[in-house]
């Protein structure tokens, strides 16, 4: 799954302002974006296959995300028996990564839609009525993401984004949380300074691994590399540190390509580390982002997402994302998660002309109860 991280990186120079601090899941929005192309057809699959990277047909892709997913789920498990808090070594690990489908109740999705969606992604479908009650769907896809996340993602979907024309919500909901294989000594953590990259400093707490333990380090031209294992050895925070002043022209040159050359060169050494404790959180709506990077039919009246329903009546409203991150002396905790809300158009390829040039009967109502507030006839607008 290369392609994965090379949508990681289109989407971090997309995302970049050169200024701000910036975090989210790759890996989250390509499964939330790789379920929905599964439904996706013709110019729409095209285009987003192309912006996705995905490198194989939608016959050799699902299998992929499935066989991945099940790897990652494998991480931290030790040998058998042990539990991955083992008990007395301070040691933890949990990665949890959760698929969700919710359609409208009574709405007609293709039965391979939903197998390959149950079958690869472990999402069943889940009965909700967006027409009938929009927010309270909306607060039970939230609750459900907030759980997955250890409650670290809360309100996914914002106020207003699901209604009454909403048919079908994708989520992805991904929640890490790991000691490092060698924790930093609270006693060790010093308030230091902190070298901004346009001049200036702040004062931050900063912690140190004063043990000289062993971790990979790599330097290039303009940069250094140092590879922070977790606890069990099968993740790690790979931290790119460019020269002072260097960030821009180093991330201008990043991408997945140089990313593997990076961890090539990477070799096990001696190494007193000092860095900063940090915690943040990031939010974004990528609809314009990803319909920038390449794949704008699947977002408007062209969209063919006929795979779900049998008709192109489907496109995508929104694709939003939050992600979390604390670092601290024992270890990283990080959730994020992605919801694609789609919506039935109603649109038909040509334009319906309504030209109101005849009497017509109008009314004014309350949409939520259906309420006439004023019923009127119109039979000559001209002033008497």
């Amino acid at each position: 799954m290369r392609g994965n991280n090379a949508f990681a990186f289109d989407l971090y120079h997309a995302l970049s302002d050169g200024e701000s601090n910036l975090f989210y899941s790759p890996f989250s929005i390509s499964q939330a974006l790789a379920m929905t192309s599964s439904g996706a057809r013709g110019e729409t699959q095209r285009q987003m296959a192309d912006t996705l990277h995905h490198r194989l047909p939608q016959s050799g892709l699902h299998p992929a995300f499935n066989a991945l997913e099940r790897t990652l789920a494998s991480r931290g498990e030790g040998p058998p028996g042990t539990p991955n808090d083992a008990d007395g070594t301070g040691q933890y690990f949990r990665l949890n990564i959760a698929n969700a489908v919710w359609g409208q109740e009574g709405y007609h999705f293709l039965p391979d839609f939903l197998d390959v969606l149950a079958e690869h992604y472990g999402a069943g479908m889940m009965a909700v009525d967006f027409v009938g009650a929009p927010d309270e769907s909306r607060v039970r896809i939230n609750d459900r993401v907030a759980e997955e996340t250890s409650g670290k993602v809360k309100d996914l979907l914002p106020p207003g984004i699901i209604d009454r024309s909403t048919r079908l919500v994708l989520t992805n909901a991904v929640y890490f949380n790991a000691s490092w294989l060698w924790p930093f000594s609270p006693r060790d953590t010093e308030i230091r300074p902190f070298h901004l990259d346009g001049g200036g400093m702040v004062m931050v707490p900063m912690m140190t691994e004063t043990s000289k333990d062993f971790y990979g380090h790599a330097t290039g031209d303009g940069y250094q590399v140092v590879d922070l294992p977790y606890s069990w050895g099968e993740l790690s925070m790979t931290v790119l540190l460019p020269d002072h002043g260097a960030l821009e022209e180093f991330e201008g040159s990043l991408d997945s390509e140089m990313l593997d050359r990076i961890i090539d060169d990477i070799e096990i050494d001696y190494i007193t580390l000092t860095m900063p404790l940090f915690e943040f959180e990031s939010e974004f709506d990528l609809g314009d982002t990803l319909a920038a990077m390449g794949m704008p039919d699947a977002f408007g009246a062209r969209a063919d997402f006929s795979g779900m329903t049998g008709s192109r009546d489907l496109w995508i409203r929104a694709v939003v994302h939050k992600a979390f991150v604390s670092v601290d002396e024992k270890g990283t905790e990080a959730a994020a998660a992605t919801g694609v809300v789609m919506l039935e158009s109603g649109i038909s390829k040509e334009p319906i002309a309504v030209t109101v040039d005849r009497p017509f009967v109008f009314l004014i109502r309350d949409n939520g109860t259906g309420t006439a507030l004023f019923l009127g006839r119109v039979s000559n607008p001209a002033p008497e």
